[in-house]
């Protein structure tokens, strides 16, 4: 991406060359003092500011698809009481009205990790802001963040707004308005987890009742600029949430980036990881995907879909032969039946 002159001390090296080669050498890393004039400044390249594989993994869940993700992790606890309480009561909710499929009917839910499904996303990603609530391990926050400090409406701010944990229903009817009025994505959504589980991280911060509806729709605010073609102008949520200003709508996203060291990228091992995380909750939590019969449609559709896949793998096991029948003719050789007698 850069030119030689900002991301090399030499012009004909690699970064990485060159960093391996101080490595081995043990020499210390050149200042801008060490840099002669005709090199210009000398930047640090961007992996040498990354940390180590066990370490990144470790703190930083939504950079790595390896790690964990936070919400899952903080609802394990309710979970297993829920569990518990079951078993001792002999009870087993969600199974009578759950739909199974037979040999005359299939039910197939319409989400998938390209296409989701919106109303159930949304439902999922404030149940897992619900569990950040609720789980805490603390209520450290910043100013930008306090809604007492920062007001979305003008109406007075409880004097125990920090004390009292919103409900999910609370959580979903918040997200849902700005995703129905600002006509957003259900794929938007699971990037808005990535990006505020992404703050708590990097930030060092928890979310609490005094800050989540601004750190919700600053995630909001960036995951529909990044993900959406047509993004939503901060001035469109100050129609929707009124009572708010431009300008605090700008404050509240540049300290959000600044907070995210402007890392913004979101791999798709990463997206994928949360998607199939927040199906993990939803089952958990009986909070269960729309099901629906399989018409001739719809299987005459994924027919073809497996159809033009099949005939790819063909392809690709024609080529695979071709290339392996001059090593003696071992693929291709046919073992002969056994006869009984």
């Amino acid at each position: 991406m850069g030119g030689s002159v900002s991301c090399c001390i030499s012009p004909g090296e690699s970064p990485k060359i060159h960093r391996r080669e101080v490595e081995l050498e043990e020499c210390p890393i050149t200042t801008t003092e060490d840099v002669s004039e005709d090199t210009g400044t000398y930047l640090q390249h961007i992996s040498d500011r990354e940390l180590p594989d066990e370490l990144a993994q470790e703190a930083n869940p939504s950079d790595h698809p390896r790690a964990s993700t936070l919400f899952l992790n903080k609802s394990q606890t309710d979970v297993r009481e829920k569990r518990k309480s079951n078993y001792m009561n002999h009870m087993s909710p969600g199974l009578l009205s759950k739909k199974y499929s037979s040999c005359s009917t299939i039910f197939l839910d319409d989400s998938t990790v390209s296409q989701p499904n919106l109303k159930s996303t949304i439902k999922c990603v404030a149940l897992a802001i619900y569990y950040h609530i609720k789980n805490r391990d603390s209520n450290r926050s910043l100013d930008i963040f306090d809604e007492k400090k920062h007001p979305l409406s003008r109406e007075k701010v409880p004097d125990d707004y920090s004390v009292v944990d919103p409900e999910h229903k609370l959580i979903y009817r918040f997200i849902r308005t700005l995703f129905s009025s600002a006509q957003l994505t259900a794929e938007c959504a699971i990037v808005t987890l990535v990006y505020l589980e992404r703050l708590l991280t990097y930030a060092e911060m928890d979310i609490c009742p005094c800050n989540w509806k601004r750190i919700v729709l600053g995630a909001i605010l960036l995951a529909s600029k990044v993900w959406d073609d047509q993004a939503v102008w901060n001035v469109d949520y100050c129609q929707i949430l009124k009572d708010i200003t431009v300008e605090d709508m700008n404050e509240m996203e540049r300290h959000f980036l600044e907070l995210l060291q402007f890392n913004i990228n979101v791999p798709a091992s990463v997206y994928a990881k949360y998607y199939f995380d927040l199906r993990s909750l939803a089952d958990d939590n009986n909070l269960s995907f729309p099901l629906e019969p399989l018409s001739t449609k719809r299987a005459q559709k994924l027919e073809a879909i497996s159809r033009l896949c099949e005939d790819k793998y063909k392809d690709l096991s024609k080529s695979a032969m071709r290339r392996s029948v001059s090593a003696d003719n071992l693929v291709g050789i046919k073992t002969a039946q056994a006869v009984l007698s």
